[in-house]
């Protein structure tokens, strides 16, 4: 009877990694590829509506058009001439998960008004734990981290960046999303 507990227990503790895992997208960007695992357990609202966005190809041809080195790199609603895709309605904010603006997180953006996320996203090169949600205090909600591809992450991050218009910290030259497909 031992060993038959012993091998059920085993069997879970090696399966379990496997039970929890998330999603799985591929962003294929013009500088290279980053995986990326979603967390539906902790922000569902976050990982269904971005992956809805993956379903409709929405990101498809948009841009990394806020680039900030020692913050995050931001997209997911810009296309090379500064021009904004439409979007769904907002999402209720998800900040109070449990889940932290860690470098290699990805959380949605948003206005000033906490929940106002629709399509962007950011993907954090540093720990911004003052990102994090904070009784009384919303603040921008994790819904996945990057699992490879992270030296692409910091390649954009790298980018020369200036000003269009009114945006400021936009790549010099486009770094496009040329797809993200869904491979869970």
């Amino acid at each position: 009877m031992r060993f038959n507990n012993a091998l059920f227990i085993a069997s879970l503790v090696l399966t379990a990694p496997l039970a929890l895992a998330g999603p799985k997208v591929v962003m294929q960007t013009s500088l290279g590829d980053i995986k990326l695992e979603l967390n539906d357990e902790k922000a569902p609202l976050s990982t269904n509506n971005f992956l809805s966005y993956v379903d409709k190809d929405h990101y498809e041809g948009l841009v990394f058009h806020r680039v900030i080195p020692g913050f995050m790199i931001q997209g997911g609603g810009m296309d090379a001439e500064m021009r904004e895709r439409n979007t769904d309605n907002p999402i209720k904010n998800e900040s109070m998960n449990g889940l932290s603006n860690v470098r290699g997180s990805i959380a949605m953006a948003r206005t000033q008004a906490p929940d106002s996320a629709t399509a962007q996203f950011y993907i954090n090169t540093v720990d911004n734990l003052s990102l994090d949600g904070q009784v009384n205090r919303p603040g921008y909600a994790v819904f996945g981290k990057v699992i490879e591809g992270m030296e692409i992450v910091d390649k954009i991050s790298a980018v020369q960046t200036g000003n269009v218009s009114y945006y400021r910290n936009v790549p010099r030259e486009p770094i496009t999303i040329l797809s993200v497909e869904r491979i869970d």
